[in-house]
């Protein structure tokens, strides 16, 4: 036998026609061993698996799509892979779907709409079945064109009553409400601010609109030189901290973060400017990371269980794909952990002098 020939017949995969001939059965058993084990004597379909197993074959996906009209597939836009929130939402949703034999396919935006937009046209291109979407700010159009192509999907960490998508995912507004209301009982008159970018991010609005109407309640407004917008960061809290400390009187007696790492950013600056938290400045974040329970002074902080929301929109998404008709996720509750980083103000914030 020539070298070549040898060579093809080394690399040959092995086919469904193998698995079944060893197996002594045809291959459309084969194929219904893999793809509706149910309707096959569980004897032979286990020697078919095993046998299977042992030759190194898998039946094609493409071929199986093809022959089901079903791709089994489900497209998850996140808008960014480097924050736990979003990968405890997309772990456990793809936990969730996994036990129906969904595959997941991740895409990212990086906070941008164009790149959302390109992203999910490219998972509909694929034949997604059924699509999870952080957040409700997406281009123009682009639900309507999910709509129209009669793919279901729902939207992750947001919530609001009055909209139309079906959420899986909390009412942010009513978060920061809570977070003011807390420092508002304390006896804080003077808030600052330090968030991040709120273009494009419903829930950043969501939350700065539930934090002024708190506030407002009270007849208390933020001065804008007590508000920061920038990078979600440690370094950026610090920043933010620096300048509002740097204004002219009346310094503010606490700050609301719009995260945990930008909390932890402001406290260590605190330190670092030899302000006492909470004595004299109450600091907020979000998210109750691993860490902020471990800070000095510990962080009190928003808990949501983001995993509770990967598994409530896989369960929304499966259901629409078995049963067509299903429910709307109940929204996720929120729970302000309450630690040793806010007190009620014993005096206002003092610089050292240079």
């Amino acid at each position: 036998m020539a070298r070549g020939s040898k060579e093809r017949n080394k690399a040959a995969a092995p086919r469904a026609l193998d698995v079944a001939a060893a197996a002594g059965v045809s291959t459309a058993t084969v194929s219904r061993a893999f793809n509706t084990p149910e309707k096959v004597a569980p004897e032979i379909r286990d020697k078919i698996l095993k046998i299977a197993a042992d030759l190194g074959w898998m039946p094609h996906p493409a071929g199986a799509a093809l022959a089901s009209r079903r791709t089994w597939l489900v497209g998850v836009l996140i808008p960014t892979l480097d924050h736990d929130v979003f990968a405890s939402q997309v772990g456990a949703l793809q936990a969730r779907l996994a036990e129906a034999g969904i595959t997941v396919l991740i895409g990212c935006s990086n906070y941008d709409s164009a790149q959302a937009e390109a992203q999910l046209r490219a998972m509909l291109a694929r034949g997604v079945e059924a699509l999870a979407i952080v957040g409700e700010a997406q281009r123009e159009g682009v639900f309507d064109m999910i709509r129209a192509r009669r793919v279901p999907y729902v939207v992750m960490y947001s919530y609001r009553d009055s909209a139309e998508h079906p959420f899986a995912g909390f009412d942010n507004a009513g978060a920061f409400r809570s977070v003011a209301r807390h420092l508002l009982d304390l006896g804080h008159r003077d808030f600052g601010l330090i968030h991040q970018p709120a273009g494009d991010n419903d829930r950043v609005q969501a939350r700065l609109d539930g934090l002024r109407g708190a506030l407002a309640e009270n007849g208390i407004a933020l001065r804008p030189q007590h508000v920061h917008e920038g990078a979600p960061s440690l370094l950026f809290g610090r920043q933010g901290l620096k300048a509002i400390m740097e204004t002219s009187e009346p310094r503010p007696t606490a700050i609301v973060c719009g995260n945990d790492t930008l909390a932890m950013g402001a406290l260590i600056e605190a330190r670092a400017l030899g302000i006492k938290v909470p004595d004299e400045l109450s600091i907020t974040g979000f998210d109750d990371v691993a860490m902020a329970a471990h800070m000095e002074p510990p962080l009190t902080t928003m808990r949501v269980d983001n995993a509770e929301i990967g598994r409530r929109a896989a369960d929304y998404l499966r259901a629409c794909l078995e049963d067509g008709a299903p429910d709307d996720p109940q929204p996720v509750e929120f729970h302000l952990m309450l630690r040793k980083s806010t007190a009620a103000p014993r005096s206002r914030p003092v610089l050292p002098d240079k």
